[in-house]
């Protein structure tokens, strides 16, 4: 009976799902057909109002572009009545033109018209001229024939006459007025060149310089000369070989002389042997080794020196070999003038007078400087310093100018630059000053005596003195044997002689002196 009813009871659970199944079909498909229609009749609203809304779009479009065109219509009308403005107002001006330039063509013609009625006055008042002009020249002629019959001369021969005496009038006035600027130019040239020399001479601070040919080098205890000498010589040799410099060891107490005549080598043998002596190691292989290190040290400050001197000066753009060789003449010297001292000073007499002249300063400084350069070069050929520095000059890439007052300042060379002079008188102003040279007594002594002896050479002269150092000669002379006239000669042939034959630094002035005495005694 159980399974009768599980039976039934299956078979009715399987109905209900048929049935359930079928509903759930039928509504989907009525589902489908319900949400078609719905969707149809959305579809339909959206299309009518995108239709609505391209229409308003449409419109406000076209009216955006009608108010466009509106627009630039009025604009391209606006600017057309301008441009129409502008022709108007330019065919005005035009037509203006045309009025005055009108006027002006008929001011021309009336003008014109003038021009020539006033023409043929012309050339009727021209035809009355020139027949008063024949009139006048036969009246001349006439005139001129009266006066040749009257004087006795032609008109040519009066007319030579008259500009011979012209001639020689004028000419005596010309050397009149010529001898006047000569002697007005002489007062005012020795006048202009005193006073420039001697402001030149007062602006620039002198230094003397002394140098000798020995170097006295101090030591502390004689115990110290033995180990200088060395064991039979040979520190004292090794010393000399290295640097070229003569070491005297004598009796006197506490001091060796280091004696030679290259300045350059002096200094290095004196700070070799103060560096040996204060380090104490003395031997042949050490003072080699010193002497080297010193030579560097020697030549770094030659170049120091130079450079140092340029900036001093101003001077710019030299060529570092030059600079070099303006460094060694720290260690040269010229009658025992410091050439350094003597170029710097040279330089800046040279940059005051060419101030003074007028000329170009700096180039004149920059020849005072090198005009001795010529004196310390590494190797010394057989020509005159001056020519020498010259060609120095020339091979460093110096200006002509400068080249050239270089090699003229002892007249070696012909000037041809304003500035040679000047280097010149500032070079003898320098060497010639009381203290900046000095020399020899018995070479001084031995000039003086010469001076002396050349002036008595001559006749007629008594006495002569040499005096101020040998800078003038006073030569006096006889009355009854020299006479005024002669003195000024005898003045002249004993400075040419002495200019010929004799060596001296400046200028010798040379006086005459011619006296009469009368002498009577009351008895």
């Amino acid at each position: 009976m159980i399974p009768i009813i599980c039976t039934i009871l299956a078979f009715i659970n399987i109905n209900s799902l048929i049935i359930g199944g079928l509903s759930l079909i039928a509504g989907g498909i009525g589902g489908y057909f319900l949400f078609n229609f719905l969707l149809n009749k959305k579809k339909k609203t959206i299309l009518e109002e995108a239709e609505k809304e391209g229409e308003v779009i449409k419109k406000d479009k076209i009216l955006q572009a009608k108010e466009k065109f509106l627009q630039l219509k009025a604009e391209h009308e606006k600017m057309i009545n301008e441009r129409n403005a502008k022709l108007l107002q330019a065919e005005n001006r035009i037509r203006q033109k045309e009025q005055i330039l009108t006027q002006k063509l008929e001011e021309v013609q009336k003008q014109k018209k003038e021009v020539d009625v006033i023409k043929e006055n012309l050339t009727v008042q021209t035809e009355i001229v020139e027949k008063k002009k024949e009139e006048l020249d036969r009246l001349r002629k006439q005139q001129i024939e009266q006066l040749e019959v009257i004087s006795g001369l032609t008109a040519e021969e009066a007319k030579n006459q008259l500009v011979e005496s012209l001639k020689e009038e004028a000419k005596t006035q010309a050397m009149s007025y010529i001898n006047e600027i000569m002697d007005e130019a002489k007062m005012t040239a020795q006048k202009e060149a005193k006073r420039i020399v001697i402001n030149t001479i007062q602006r620039v601070a002198t230094e003397a310089a002394i140098e000798n040919s020995v170097t006295v080098f101090h030591i502390e205890n004689e115990e110290m000369k033995g180990r200088i000498i060395g064991r039979e010589g040979r520190n004292i040799r090794a010393l000399e070989a290295a640097t070229g410099v003569e070491i005297i060891v004598d009796d006197t107490p506490e001091s060796i002389i280091l004696s030679a005549f290259d300045p350059v080598r002096r200094e290095i043998a004196r700070l070799a042997l103060h560096q040996l002596v204060t380090d104490g190691r003395i031997h042949p292989a050490r003072i080699e080794e010193v002497v080297q290190k010193t030579q560097k040290q020697v030549e770094e400050e030659i170049v120091e020196i130079g450079k140092r001197t340029c900036i001093d000066l101003g001077i710019h753009g030299l060529h570092p070999e030059l600079i070099r060789l303006v460094g060694k003449m720290k260690y040269r010297s010229s009658y025992g003038q410091n050439l350094l001292q003597h170029s710097r000073e040279v330089a800046n007499l040279c940059a005051i007078m060419a101030s003074e002249l007028g000329l170009n300063a700096k180039l004149a400084k920059r020849a005072g400087l090198l005009h001795d350069i010529g004196k310390v070069p590494d190797d010394e050929p057989e020509m005159p310093h001056a020519i020498l520095g010259m060609k120095l000059a020339e091979k460093y890439k110096e200006k002509p100018e400068v080249c050239n007052a270089i090699g003229a300042h002892h007249d070696e060379v012909e000037m041809t630059t304003l500035i040679a002079p000047i280097v010149q008188v500032c070079d003898a102003i320098s060497g010639a000053r009381p203290g900046a040279r000095r020399e020899i007594v018995e070479a001084y002594i031995k000039r003086l005596k010469e001076l002396e002896n050349l002036a008595l050479s001559y006749p007629g002269v008594t006495k002569t003195y040499a005096i101020q150092a040998g800078r003038e000669l006073r030569v006096i002379v006889g009355s009854e044997k020299v006479t005024d006239k002669d003195a000024e000669t005898l003045s002249y042939e004993i400075a040419k002689r002495i200019q010929d034959e004799m060596t001296y630094p400046g200028q010798i002035k040379i006086t005459v002196i011619r006296e009469t005495r009368a002498v009577t005694y009351a008895k």
